[in-house]
Protein backbone atom coordinates (compact mmCIF):
# COMPACT_ATOMS: atom_id res chain seq x y z
CA UNK A 1 0.00 0.00 0.00
CA UNK A 2 2.84 2.65 0.35
CA UNK A 3 4.21 2.06 -2.43
CA UNK A 4 0.74 3.01 -4.45
CA UNK A 5 -0.17 5.66 -1.98
CA UNK A 6 3.38 7.27 -0.38
CA UNK A 7 3.99 9.18 -3.78
CA UNK A 8 1.19 11.20 -3.45
CA UNK A 9 1.11 11.44 0.04
CA UNK A 10 4.70 12.67 0.35
CA UNK A 11 4.66 15.26 -2.28
CA UNK A 12 2.94 18.34 -3.70
CA UNK A 13 4.33 17.71 -7.67
CA UNK A 14 2.62 14.28 -7.30
CA UNK A 15 -0.28 15.64 -5.73
CA UNK A 16 -0.72 18.40 -8.65
CA UNK A 17 -0.22 15.68 -11.15
CA UNK A 18 -2.90 13.64 -10.27
CA UNK A 19 -5.44 16.48 -9.89
CA UNK A 20 -4.49 17.87 -13.43
CA UNK A 21 -4.81 14.14 -14.89
CA UNK A 22 -8.28 13.31 -13.12
CA UNK A 23 -9.25 16.75 -14.42
CA UNK A 24 -8.38 15.62 -17.77
CA UNK A 25 -9.65 12.23 -17.46
CA UNK A 26 -13.51 13.40 -16.63
CA UNK A 27 -13.51 16.38 -19.40
CA UNK A 28 -11.89 14.73 -22.53
CA UNK A 29 -12.98 11.02 -22.40
CA UNK A 30 -16.68 12.07 -22.59
CA UNK A 31 -15.41 14.15 -26.08
CA UNK A 32 -13.39 11.25 -27.27
CA UNK A 33 -16.40 8.77 -26.40
CA UNK A 34 -18.05 10.85 -28.89
CA UNK A 35 -15.32 11.28 -31.42
CA UNK A 36 -15.34 7.53 -31.13
CA UNK A 37 -18.92 7.65 -32.03
CA UNK A 38 -19.16 9.91 -34.90
CA UNK A 39 -16.08 7.81 -36.57
CA UNK A 40 -14.06 11.13 -35.91
CA UNK A 41 -11.21 9.46 -33.60
CA UNK A 42 -8.15 10.70 -36.44
CA UNK A 43 -9.70 13.90 -36.16
CA UNK A 44 -9.29 14.60 -33.14
CA UNK A 45 -5.59 12.93 -33.78
CA UNK A 46 -5.38 15.85 -36.20
CA UNK A 47 -6.55 18.51 -34.25
CA UNK A 48 -3.73 17.25 -30.97
CA UNK A 49 -1.04 18.58 -33.80
CA UNK A 50 -3.22 21.04 -35.49
CA UNK A 51 -3.07 23.42 -32.17
CA UNK A 52 0.87 23.64 -32.07
CA UNK A 53 1.80 26.31 -34.53
CA UNK A 54 -0.69 29.08 -32.29
CA UNK A 55 1.07 27.70 -28.87
CA UNK A 56 4.52 28.15 -30.79
CA UNK A 57 3.58 31.25 -31.42
CA UNK A 58 2.34 31.99 -27.50
CA UNK A 59 5.67 30.54 -27.01
CA UNK A 60 8.00 32.63 -28.60
CA UNK A 61 6.47 36.08 -27.68
CA UNK A 62 6.72 35.11 -23.98
CA UNK A 63 8.67 31.92 -23.80
CA UNK A 64 6.59 29.06 -21.62
CA UNK A 65 3.70 31.17 -20.92
CA UNK A 66 0.41 29.50 -19.66
CA UNK A 67 -2.18 32.16 -20.83
CA UNK A 68 0.00 32.85 -24.30
CA UNK A 69 0.58 29.23 -25.30
CA UNK A 70 -3.08 28.72 -24.37
CA UNK A 71 -4.51 31.56 -26.08
CA UNK A 72 -2.45 30.65 -29.32
CA UNK A 73 -3.24 26.75 -29.23
CA UNK A 74 -7.09 27.49 -29.36
CA UNK A 75 -6.91 29.86 -32.00
CA UNK A 76 -4.74 27.39 -34.09
CA UNK A 77 -7.11 24.73 -33.47
CA UNK A 78 -9.88 27.03 -34.30
CA UNK A 79 -8.55 28.66 -37.37
CA UNK A 80 -7.77 24.75 -38.79
CA UNK A 81 -11.65 23.51 -37.81
CA UNK A 82 -12.85 26.47 -39.92
CA UNK A 83 -10.04 26.26 -43.00
CA UNK A 84 -11.14 22.46 -43.64
CA UNK A 85 -14.93 22.88 -43.70
CA UNK A 86 -14.55 25.65 -45.92
CA UNK A 87 -11.72 24.20 -48.52
CA UNK A 88 -14.51 20.64 -48.15
CA UNK A 89 -17.47 23.02 -48.86
CA UNK A 90 -16.08 25.06 -51.29
CA UNK A 91 -13.50 22.81 -53.63
CA UNK A 92 -13.81 18.78 -54.76
CA UNK A 93 -11.05 17.90 -51.96
CA UNK A 94 -12.86 15.35 -49.16
CA UNK A 95 -12.97 16.94 -45.33
CA UNK A 96 -10.53 13.63 -44.22
CA UNK A 97 -7.91 14.99 -46.84
CA UNK A 98 -8.15 18.53 -46.40
CA UNK A 99 -7.66 18.28 -42.51
CA UNK A 100 -4.86 15.71 -43.54
CA UNK A 101 -3.04 18.08 -45.28
CA UNK A 102 -3.52 20.98 -42.52
CA UNK A 103 -2.26 18.47 -39.82
CA UNK A 104 0.85 18.18 -41.85
CA UNK A 105 1.28 21.65 -42.37
CA UNK A 106 0.82 22.63 -38.83
CA UNK A 107 2.88 20.37 -37.08
CA UNK A 108 5.98 20.66 -39.69
CA UNK A 109 5.30 24.82 -38.94
CA UNK A 110 5.03 24.36 -34.87
CA UNK A 111 8.07 22.54 -34.82
CA UNK A 112 10.23 25.00 -36.70
CA UNK A 113 8.97 27.85 -34.65
CA UNK A 114 9.43 26.37 -31.57
CA UNK A 115 13.10 25.52 -32.78
CA UNK A 116 13.62 28.56 -33.86
CA UNK A 117 14.03 30.08 -30.39
CA UNK A 118 14.04 27.38 -27.67
CA UNK A 119 16.54 24.65 -26.77
CA UNK A 120 15.72 20.85 -27.01
CA UNK A 121 14.67 20.83 -23.85
CA UNK A 122 11.77 23.32 -25.01
CA UNK A 123 10.99 21.27 -28.00
CA UNK A 124 10.27 18.17 -25.57
CA UNK A 125 8.38 20.07 -23.23
CA UNK A 126 5.60 21.60 -25.93
CA UNK A 127 5.52 18.14 -27.80
CA UNK A 128 5.40 15.59 -24.58
CA UNK A 129 3.94 18.15 -22.17
CA UNK A 130 5.26 18.03 -18.37
CA UNK A 131 2.87 16.58 -16.14
CA UNK A 132 4.77 17.07 -12.92
CA UNK A 133 5.46 20.31 -13.16
CA UNK A 134 1.84 21.53 -13.51
CA UNK A 135 1.63 24.66 -11.28
CA UNK A 136 -1.58 26.40 -9.81
CA UNK A 137 -2.58 28.26 -13.07
CA UNK A 138 -2.41 25.26 -15.29
CA UNK A 139 -4.76 23.18 -12.36
CA UNK A 140 -6.86 26.07 -12.63
CA UNK A 141 -6.98 26.09 -16.87
CA UNK A 142 -7.81 22.34 -16.67
CA UNK A 143 -10.45 22.19 -13.96
CA UNK A 144 -12.06 25.32 -15.65
CA UNK A 145 -12.21 23.33 -19.16
CA UNK A 146 -13.24 20.40 -17.23
CA UNK A 147 -16.28 22.56 -15.84
CA UNK A 148 -16.82 24.30 -19.49
CA UNK A 149 -17.10 20.73 -21.11
CA UNK A 150 -19.26 18.76 -18.84
CA UNK A 151 -22.06 21.86 -18.39
CA UNK A 152 -21.76 21.90 -22.54
CA UNK A 153 -21.94 18.47 -22.86
CA UNK A 154 -25.18 18.05 -20.37
CA UNK A 155 -26.72 21.10 -22.67
CA UNK A 156 -26.21 19.45 -25.77
CA UNK A 157 -27.00 16.06 -24.96
CA UNK A 158 -29.78 14.99 -26.51
CA UNK A 159 -28.98 16.56 -29.86
CA UNK A 160 -25.49 15.23 -30.04
CA UNK A 161 -26.53 11.70 -29.18
CA UNK A 162 -29.23 11.79 -32.26
CA UNK A 163 -26.57 13.70 -34.56
CA UNK A 164 -24.21 10.33 -33.83
CA UNK A 165 -27.20 8.12 -34.55
CA UNK A 166 -29.09 9.97 -37.14
CA UNK A 167 -27.49 13.69 -38.27
CA UNK A 168 -29.62 13.87 -41.73
CA UNK A 169 -32.54 13.02 -39.62
CA UNK A 170 -31.37 15.83 -36.99
CA UNK A 171 -30.83 18.06 -39.64
CA UNK A 172 -34.13 17.64 -40.51
CA UNK A 173 -36.38 18.09 -37.97
CA UNK A 174 -33.81 20.68 -35.94
CA UNK A 175 -31.66 23.48 -36.08
CA UNK A 176 -29.66 22.38 -33.42
CA UNK A 177 -27.29 20.17 -36.00
CA UNK A 178 -25.00 22.92 -37.14
CA UNK A 179 -24.49 24.84 -33.56
CA UNK A 180 -24.18 21.48 -31.94
CA UNK A 181 -21.24 20.43 -34.15
CA UNK A 182 -19.46 23.38 -34.28
CA UNK A 183 -19.99 23.51 -30.54
CA UNK A 184 -18.59 20.05 -30.01
CA UNK A 185 -15.60 20.77 -31.99
CA UNK A 186 -14.87 23.59 -29.72
CA UNK A 187 -14.74 21.50 -26.91
CA UNK A 188 -12.36 18.64 -28.62
CA UNK A 189 -9.84 22.21 -29.21
CA UNK A 190 -10.75 23.37 -25.69
CA UNK A 191 -9.67 19.87 -24.09
CA UNK A 192 -6.67 19.10 -26.65
CA UNK A 193 -5.86 22.57 -25.19
CA UNK A 194 -5.91 20.88 -21.78
CA UNK A 195 -4.32 17.75 -22.46
CA UNK A 196 -1.60 19.84 -24.25
CA UNK A 197 -0.61 21.48 -20.93
CA UNK A 198 0.16 18.00 -18.72
CA UNK A 199 0.62 15.62 -21.86
CA UNK A 200 2.11 17.74 -24.60
CA UNK A 201 0.36 17.81 -28.38
CA UNK A 202 1.98 14.23 -29.24
CA UNK A 203 0.27 12.74 -26.45
CA UNK A 204 -2.92 14.95 -25.66
CA UNK A 205 -5.30 13.09 -27.91
CA UNK A 206 -4.24 9.47 -26.52
CA UNK A 207 -5.50 10.32 -23.08
CA UNK A 208 -8.82 11.43 -25.31
CA UNK A 209 -9.38 8.36 -27.59
CA UNK A 210 -7.65 5.20 -25.78
CA UNK A 211 -9.84 5.22 -22.74
CA UNK A 212 -13.00 5.60 -25.02
CA UNK A 213 -12.18 2.54 -27.38
CA UNK A 214 -11.21 0.48 -24.33
CA UNK A 215 -14.98 1.30 -23.28
CA UNK A 216 -16.63 -0.08 -26.55
CA UNK A 217 -15.57 -3.35 -25.57
CA UNK A 218 -17.24 -3.45 -22.11
CA UNK A 219 -20.57 -0.98 -22.42
CA UNK A 220 -23.19 -0.96 -25.33
CA UNK A 221 -24.63 2.18 -23.90
CA UNK A 222 -23.61 5.64 -24.69
CA UNK A 223 -24.32 5.96 -20.52
CA UNK A 224 -21.88 2.87 -19.41
CA UNK A 225 -19.24 3.96 -22.25
CA UNK A 226 -18.77 7.53 -20.42
CA UNK A 227 -18.50 6.00 -17.04
CA UNK A 228 -16.07 3.07 -18.39
CA UNK A 229 -14.12 6.03 -20.26
CA UNK A 230 -14.12 8.00 -17.04
CA UNK A 231 -12.28 5.01 -15.12
CA UNK A 232 -10.16 3.88 -17.39
CA UNK A 233 -8.13 7.25 -18.17
CA UNK A 234 -8.24 7.88 -14.22
CA UNK A 235 -6.73 4.58 -13.37
CA UNK A 236 -3.94 4.77 -16.58
CA UNK A 237 -3.35 7.68 -15.02
CA UNK A 238 -2.62 7.00 -11.31
CA UNK A 239 -0.65 3.75 -12.71
CA UNK A 240 1.32 5.91 -15.39
CA UNK A 241 2.11 8.50 -12.41
CA UNK A 242 3.33 5.50 -10.07
CA UNK A 243 5.27 3.97 -12.71
CA UNK A 244 7.11 7.47 -13.84
CA UNK A 245 8.20 8.04 -10.27
CA UNK A 246 9.22 3.95 -9.36
CA UNK A 247 10.74 3.36 -12.57
CA UNK A 248 11.99 6.91 -13.60
CA UNK A 249 9.93 6.76 -17.18
CA UNK A 250 8.60 10.19 -18.79
CA UNK A 251 5.36 10.56 -17.41
CA UNK A 252 3.29 11.47 -20.46
CA UNK A 253 4.01 8.31 -22.45
CA UNK A 254 3.80 6.38 -19.31
CA UNK A 255 -0.02 7.12 -18.83
CA UNK A 256 -0.48 6.79 -22.34
CA UNK A 257 1.03 3.76 -22.27
CA UNK A 258 -0.94 2.42 -19.38
CA UNK A 259 -4.12 3.57 -21.23
CA UNK A 260 -2.87 1.59 -24.26
CA UNK A 261 -2.42 -1.45 -22.23
CA UNK A 262 -6.16 -1.29 -21.31
CA UNK A 263 -7.03 -0.92 -24.66
CA UNK A 264 -5.72 -4.17 -25.61
CA UNK A 265 -6.69 -6.48 -22.63
CA UNK A 266 -10.45 -5.19 -23.25
CA UNK A 267 -9.61 -5.53 -27.66
CA UNK A 268 -8.68 -9.32 -25.72
CA UNK A 269 -11.21 -10.11 -23.00
CA UNK A 270 -13.74 -7.52 -23.39
CA UNK A 271 -17.38 -8.98 -22.94
CA UNK A 272 -18.65 -6.80 -25.68
CA UNK A 273 -17.66 -7.32 -29.55
CA UNK A 274 -13.72 -8.55 -28.20
CA UNK A 275 -11.72 -11.30 -29.60
CA UNK A 276 -13.31 -13.57 -26.92
CA UNK A 277 -16.51 -12.58 -27.54
CA UNK A 278 -16.07 -13.74 -30.95
CA UNK A 279 -13.84 -16.86 -30.94
CA UNK A 280 -14.96 -18.06 -27.68
CA UNK A 281 -18.95 -16.65 -27.27
CA UNK A 282 -20.89 -17.58 -24.15
CA UNK A 283 -22.85 -20.30 -24.09
CA UNK A 284 -26.57 -19.47 -24.21
CA UNK A 285 -30.05 -21.63 -22.48
CA UNK A 286 -31.75 -23.92 -24.79
CA UNK A 287 -35.53 -23.82 -24.64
Amino acid sequence: MSWLIDPFADFAFMQRALLGCLAIALGATPVGVFLLLRRMSLTGDAMAHAILPGAAVGYLVAGLNLGAMTIGGVAAGLVVAVLTGAVARFTSLREDASLAAFYLISLALGVLLVSLKGSNVDLMHVLFGTVLALDDAALTLLCAITTVTLVSLALVYRPLVLECADPRFLRSVSRWSGPVHFLFLGLVVLNLVAGFQALGTLMAVGIMILPAAAARFWATSIGGMLAVAATVAAVSSVAGLLASYHAGLPSGPAIILSAGTFYLLSLVFGPSGSLAARFWPRAHLET
